[in-house]
């Protein structure tokens, strides 16, 4: 719901007193100071050249693609039929959080996302795990994006000049191959588009959108031919614990509304734009993976997608009797799954950009290069870690990684919007949660109940992710913030 809020005071928050290591940890940082130091970086500023149209694409580019070119194989075996199921829960669950992350947007348009936004209600430790998880979040996923493109690649090079990248260059390790060259070749590409800037960056990624949109619909339109009912007899086979699976799988394909809200310090109009975008996005996202989803399974087994990373284009192929229509998907989810791929390493640029310009990380990662107005150096160091992380690790190991980590951070956003209205009720609003305090403690019990759906592997992983940011965070960023600068 709209609401222009009350009229903004004089007033300013501060940070409570550094009397003591707990208060420091809990400091928290001014909204007014955030909202003024939006764009800034070392040597220069981004550029606000972002309007509506732009942050719906960068949003529907980072999310739709994901869930339905790259993990629609990886979730069907959990959930079977019922993984349509799973899309409309994981949906739901994005939903609730889209609702805070669209108030507090409208409300602190900065690039930092979440990160930002605990920064300024539950304070700097909080926020640097926030801010860590978010690391896990886009860069893990950059590199599960990049993996199921290479499968396809595959499919496009057999289906039209009949070869394709031998195993050993085209797999990660533990997935029969070597080393992923093609995961690593769209991290680069996407690279090369960001660091021409903002405004160039977006304008390719709407013309990718349109593509995979297109791509999807012409996948219902043939895909549906071959629909057979029996294939949703045994629509829940696994039980809910595997459509929770599934959906916790699936959950990372939702993170688009979040790398929207990080363009925050580069939108024309961010209180107004960027809560739009991202209602918008979510809407049209879920319908399509909604409906896709349910043709596939409608047009194949669910036992015989067996882990297959590219089952659209298998399915084109299967229905029509003919290698054009399945070779045409492919070459649409070569282009969609780039767009992923340039939409999601693009918020991940901006969140630590947002971080360094705090102080908790190098100052290198705040740097801005003044012909292009993007951080130069913070681009090619996450992207490089990106693609190589790509080439190295399995597609599941990763989606599930990325999961863990968008989960934390969207319960701490749940809680942030609540924090906020309590201890700043007089700010301005452009989007408010309907319902609040309800849907957002929905939304962060939706979060904890489907992290909870992870294997104990997962959560391993999680948990030496968190410890190794802490030590950073009390080695570096505790002493280095600037926060903590300003108040000696």
């Amino acid at each position: 719901m709209l609401d222009q809020g009350a009229p903004p005071n004089n007033r300013s928050q501060t940070a409570p007193p550094s009397s003591g290591a707990g208060a420091r940890l809990m400091r928290r940082k001014p909204v007014e100071r955030l909202v003024a130091e939006g764009g800034q970086g070392e040597g220069g500023s981004l550029r606000r050249s972002l309007g509506l149209w732009q942050l719906t694409m960068i949003s529907i580019g980072a999310t739709l693609g994901t869930g339905i070119f790259v993990v629609l194989g990886e979730a069907v075996p959990k959930a079977g039929p019922a993984v349509t199921l799973a899309f409309v829960i994981a949906g739901l669950t994005a939903l609730f959080s889209a609702l805070s992350y669209a108030e507090l947007a409208g409300t602190i348009p900065v690039s930092g996302s979440s990160y930002s936004y605990a920064y300024a209600t539950m304070g700097e430790l909080i926020a640097w795990i926030c801010g860590w998880c978010l690391v896990l979040e886009y860069g893990v996923s950059v590199a599960a994006v990049a993996v199921g493109w290479g499968e396809y690649l595959n499919e496009l090079l057999d289906g039209t000049v009949g070869v394709t990248i031998p195993a050993a260059l085209s797999a990660p390790p533990g997935d029969g191959g070597v080393f992923n060259l093609p995961a690593l070749i769209v991290v680069l590409l996407a690279m090369a588009f960001l660091l021409g800037g903002a405004r160039e960056s977006a304008r390719a990624n709407t013309v990718m959108v349109i593509v995979k949109i297109g791509a999807l619909v012409l996948f219902c339109a043939i895909g549906v031919q071959g629909f057979r009912s029996g294939n949703y007899e045994n629509f829940m086979p696994l039980g809910m614990a595997g459509v929770s699976a599934a959906g916790a799988t699936l959950f990372f394909s939702y993170i688009g509304f979040d790398a929207a809200s990080t363009a925050g310090e580069e939108a024309k109009d961010a209180q107004r734009d960027l809560p739009r975008a991202i209602m918008l996005s979510l809407v049209i996202v879920t319908a399509l993976y909604v409906l896709v989803a349910a043709v596939a399974v409608g047009a194949k087994p669910w036992r015989q997608f067996s882990d297959s990373e590219a089952a659209l284009a298998q399915i084109m192929r299967e229905v029509t009797g003919q290698t054009f229509w399945g070779t045409l998907l492919a070459f649409c989810a070569v282009i969609a799954i780039a767009s992923v791929v340039l939409t999601v390493l693009y918020g991940q640029t901006r969140i630590l950009f947002a971080m360094s310009r705090d102080g908790l990380v190098p100052k290198v990662f705040a740097k801005v290069h003044p012909k292009t107005g993007t951080p130069r150096a913070n681009t090619l160091i996450v992207s490089l870690f990106c693609g190589v992380l790509a080439a190295a690790i399995p597609l599941g190991q990763l989606a599930d990684a990325t999961s863990i980590g968008t989960l934390f951070a969207f319960a701490l956003v749940n809680v942030a919007v609540v924090v906020l209205r309590r201890t700043r009720p007089e700010m301005p609003r452009t989007f408010r949660v309907p319902l609040s305090p309800v849907l957002p403690a929905l939304g962060f019990g939706f979060c904890l109940w489907m992290m909870g759906s992870l294997s104990a592997v997962t959560w391993v992983v999680f948990g030496v992710w968190m410890a190794v940011g802490l030590v950073f965070y009390f080695l570096y960023g505790y002493r280095r913030s600037r926060l903590a600068t300003s108040e000696k």
